[in-house]
């Protein structure tokens, strides 16, 4: 019962989805009004013949992983996620676990700012998007649990694009540190969470020592110097903007008109389209 009624639930939220919303031409003659089945398996990252199985009722037990990259790619509300979930026989996010799921608002403002960089995380700092530019900027190429994390690169000493001295530096894992706090005390059912700050506490004194300091400082707009694989050094703007419904932060990358980094900035924009 469950696996026809994923195929239903499919087939209907594939038939909403306007080609042109989510980057596609659409031109031509379609015999369906939404995506094609090979658009939303690319979306999806997931083969044609495994989505036309699961639209069939053929296939059963998706991943947890699958179902949020569906939930995804049709622009599902929270509510809709859930019901994909439970459809597939899974349970849905709890509300004590950390949101990783975009919802449609959000997903639209991606695209429109599709020239600028821009990068989802979790409110615990795991990355869940970035867009051409933000990669090409920051020379970005995975987004595995650890490597995509902010916190987990910052207090390990990862390779980081973003030039600090080193009083920046101690200042930027305070308020990593902080945000870190928050969400433990916001999602206290998140076991990865309760892993990542164990295993930072054990892998850096640094981490350690900031933990064990309750003080939360406020947060001002910042300006970064990035050593850009792709442009060299570059200063721009960083704004933070967070979603009321799912606790991400989306990141954007913006430049002072008129500068030599905007110059830089539209030179990446080209070479990267």
């Amino acid at each position: 019962m469950a696996t026809a009624e994923l195929a239903r639930a499919l087939r209907s939220w594939r038939g909403r989805v306007h080609p042109s919303d989510v980057g596609f031409p659409d031109a031509g003659l379609r015999r369906t009004s939404g995506l094609r089945r090979e658009e939303l398996a690319a979306l999806a990252g997931v083969s044609v013949d495994y989505l036309v199985r699961l639209e069939q009722g053929r296939a059963r037990n998706p991943s947890t992983q699958v179902l949020a990259a569906l939930a995804r790619a049709l622009r599902l509300s929270a509510a809709e996620r859930d019901v994909l979930y439970r459809a597939a026989g899974a349970r849905p996010p709890a509300a004590g676990v950390v949101p990783r799921h975009i919802g449609p608002g959000t997903a639209r403002i991606l695209e429109r700012l599709a020239d600028t960089p821009v990068a989802v995380f979790t409110a615990s700092w795991d990355l869940v998007r970035a867009n051409p530019p933000w990669r090409a900027l920051l020379g970005v190429t995975g987004t595995s649990a650890r490597s995509g994390n902010l916190v987990w690169r910052h207090f390990t000493g990862a390779p980081n694009p973003v030039v600090h001295t080193a009083e920046e530096h101690d200042r930027f894992g305070r308020h990593l540190a902080a945000d870190l706090r928050r969400a433990r005390a916001d999602y206290p059912d998140d076991r990865d969470l309760a892993a990542l700050v164990a295993d930072l506490r054990e892998s850096s004194p640094a981490f350690a020592d900031r933990w064990d300091d309750f003080t939360i400082a406020p947060r001002d707009p910042e300006r970064k110097t990035i050593d850009s694989p792709s442009v060299g050094l570059i200063t721009l703007d960083c704004d933070v903007l967070t979603t009321l419904d799912s606790n991400l932060r989306i990141i954007v990358y913006t430049a002072r008109p008129d500068t030599e980094d905007a110059a830089r900035l539209a030179r990446l924009r080209v070479t990267h389209e």
